[in-house]
């Protein structure tokens, strides 16, 4: 009988449960312990299948079975005897119990197979593991990682490489810490940024399992403040879309930037302010909020939050016991990395850590190569943990669903060898020369990973720089091709010429970055009336303020970000560029902000491209809070009486006041930044109020466009 096609899900649910009897004869185990490849004997088609055999503990022989043909991956053996030369073991749970008896004649072993009453020969040969051949094709890795952080001007590197189950190289390279020359170790924690996202989506994935929750139900099914700013598309979003990046909505990451303390709720909500660029389901369009969100559910389903989820359910049982997903608990770590950054002189300094908490789920995680190779082999092993208890954290199928793609990521291939890439839930999928590959990188200030997966190959790698550039993704490639046998590609060179090419880049936008700048302009209002606090629903506030009235200059804070602005043309103001020894947050460099005056003449909004795939984000001015005042209201409460003798009242309900006018709807009197009070909705009709030398309400004055009427206070 032939061996019958192994299905992975029965295969692992009886796994989970199998205990292993001890050899019976312990003295000869530990000729037939190591890696074996073989085959057995179909006719017109071999099968070929691997071996791995090890001592246990008390001396016994314990191992596992792969068979590549059949996806079928480190089956643990059963009923495995050893007397002499002779070896005996089953695959229990397989249909007609696949049984092996062999004799060992040297490095090889002989015999008959036997599954359902049908019996055939197999033979197979000692060999090196997937591991050990791993690193004999690492062997010297480490002299072209040095080179290429003195190549490419990088302080340090993190790299941690997973092959035949087995972690192969863990290292660090370089410097942690270039101002105090701190080496880099294997156990350097580093801020993985974006590669978070595959361990948020994994989260959900194991509540899919407990059927606690459905991947292609809408998420206000599950979070009903879930909000976007289409009702339609609000209650059709599935938490497949949000974690493929196809809900229309595009990045706007610099309503979050900055924003430490805010809370989660009050980022959720700000999305209901954010425009789309596209409809659901139309385009990939990266997007940290909708990460945020399924952090967010993610946390609300067990009742707690995100960050207890993944310590409890991720890094607790995968042994991942340093990483974190605070800045400041790794910065406490003795074994940190600093973020830096590479001077217009080349210099390397190092460059404040950029907390993200707030966003925590889409990239907050800090962990060493060496924990996340244990991240690599959750993944690479079908959802089991790759400790002591081997436990299944996520079922097989999920797990393959997460590393399918379900939504094309739409960007053409440079080479013909790379295929375009699908997104998955939290991974890219794409196929590297020839092999199934899923990748994410992460990038946040001063922090570049990459993290990949060759789950065909049995390969994984995660590489670390502490500055930003395109190393570490070149790392892993070059891996790739040496521990896959690939022709090799020079892919540290090609960083080094990507980076000499950028570099040029940026000169040439420097020397003409005053092309479109109209010259000769001037402000059309005093420094002064451009400074105040301006604020958008979903962006939050910005605060103009004047810095140096001789030179036109303005600073601007926005969510803690403080930075010049410098007058540009017209009432165009721009983000000046930052002294190059400044410590400074440079995010807004270069942007744009455009003041616009309401028709009384007074600077009453600004608005910034800050999300160049919608219209430009307005801020509008927020008035005095004078203006709301209920006591400040009091006192301008009243009855009023204009020319015609027409008489009106002015109520306050909260900290609002309306007008009663005869024959007229009921008006909300709205503050406005110049002082006045817009009537309504109706912005060409404001209200001024009259004082007297007392500081008492005499009256109001209505202007319109006409002109402007005065009504007198009548005292009751």
């Amino acid at each position: 009988m032939l061996p019958r096609p192994v299905f992975r899900r029965v295969a692992a649910a009886f796994v989970a449960g199998l205990l292993l009897p001890a050899a019976t004869v312990l003295a000869d185990a530990p000729d037939f312990v190591g890696h074996w490849e073989g085959a057995i004997a179909i006719p017109g088609q071999p099968l070929e299948f691997e071996v791995d055999l090890e001592l246990t503990d008390d001396g016994s022989l314990s191992g596992d079975l792969s068979i590549p043909a059949q996806q079928l991956r480190d089956y643990a053996l059963s009923e495995l005897r050893v007397e002499g030369d002779d070896i005996h073991f089953e695959m229990a749970g397989i249909p007609g119990t696949p049984t092996f008896d062999g004799t060992r004649d040297g490095d090889t072993v002989a015999g008959t197979f036997v599954q359902g009453g049908g019996s055939l020969s197999f033979e197979m040969s000692r060999a090196a593991s997937d591991s050990e051949d791993a690193a004999v094709a690492l062997d010297g890795f480490g002299a072209q990682v040095e080179k290429a952080l003195a190549d490419l001007n990088i302080p340090g590197a993190g790299l941690a490489v997973v092959h035949g189950g087995e972690v192969v190289l863990a290292e660090g390279y370089g410097l942690r810490d270039a101002a105090n020359d701190l080496p880099m170790t294997a156990d350097s924690l580093f801020a993985i940024g974006s590669t978070t996202k595959a361990m948020t989506a994994t989260l959900l994935g194991m509540l899919a399992d407990e059927g606690r929750f459905d991947f292609d139900a809408p998420v206000v099914d599950y979070l009903p403040q879930f909000q976007l700013s289409d009702r339609e598309l609000t209650l059709e979003v599935t938490a497949r879309d949000i974690l493929t990046h196809r809900t229309g909505l595009p990045r706007h990451d610099l309503a979050w930037y900055g924003r430490e303390d805010a809370e989660r709720e009050a980022l959720l909500a700000a999305m209901s302010h954010f425009e789309t660029s596209a409809g659901l389901r139309e385009t990939w369009q990266y997007n940290n909020f909708m990460f945020m969100t399924a952090g967010y559910l993610a946390g609300q389903l067990e009742g707690s939050d995100w960050e207890s989820v993944i310590r409890a359910r991720l890094f607790a049982p995968l042994g991942m016991n340093r990483t974190n997903v605070h800045v400041t608990e790794a910065q406490q770590d003795d074994d940190h990395a600093v973020p830096h950054r590479e001077a217009d002189d080349g210099a390397i300094e190092v460059i404040p850590f950029r907390p993200i908490e707030a966003m925590g789920p889409a990239g907050a995680v800090n962990s060493s190569v060496r924990e996340m190779a244990r991240w690599l082999q959750l993944n690479l092993n079908e959802g089991h943990a790759d400790t002591d208890s081997g436990a299944q954290l996520i079922q097989a199928g999920t797990l393959a669903d997460i590393h399918n793609g379900h939504m094309a990521i739409g960007v053409p291939s440079t080479r013909a060898d790379i295929s375009p890439a699908l997104y998955g839930l939290g991974w890219m999928v794409d196929s590297y020369r020839g092999h199934r590959r899923l990748s994410h990188g992460g990038g946040i200030d001063g922090f570049n990973t990459m993290v990949a997966l060759f789950p065909d190959d049995g390969l994984g790698v995660v590489a670390f720089t502490n500055r930003n550039s395109g190393l570490s993704g070149a790392l892993a490639q070059n891996v790739a091709d040496l521990v896959l046998g690939l022709e090799p590609i020079d892919w540290i060179g090609e960083q080094v010429k990507a980076r000499a090419q950028g570099e040029a880049a940026e000169e040439q936008m420097e020397a003409t970055k005053d092309s479109v700048r109209v010259q000769g302009t001037s402000p059309s209002h005093d420094l002064a009336d451009y400074a105040g606090t301006y604020e958008h629903p979903g962006y939050g506030r910005v605060t103009f303020a004047v810095s140096d009235a001789s030179s036109k200059a303005l600073t601007l804070d926005f969510h803690g970000i403080q930075a010049p602005v410098e007058h540009w043309h017209y009432d165009t103001w721009s983000g000046a560029e930052l002294p190059e020894d400044s410590d400074g947050d440079r995010t807004l460099e270069n942007m744009k902000f455009l003041f616009r005056t309401d028709f009384d003449g007074v600077i009453s909004a600004v608005e910034a491209p800050l999300e160049p795939l919608v219209s430009a984000i307005v801020f509008e001015r927020v008035p005095d809070p004078l203006l709301s005042d209920p006591a400040y209201l009091e006192k301008l409460a009243g009855t009023y009486a204009g020319l015609s003798g027409v008489r009106f009242r002015l109520e306050l309900q909260g900290n609002r006041l309306s007008a009663h006018i005869p024959g007229q709807p009921i008006f909300e009197l709205k503050p406005k930044v110049n002082g006045h009070y817009q009537l309504g909705d109706i912005e060409i009709v404001s209200v001024e109020f009259l004082f007297d030398e007392a500081g008492d309400v005499s009256g109001m004055k209505v202007h319109q466009p006409g002109g402007a009427v005065e009504a007198e206070r009548v005292k009751e």
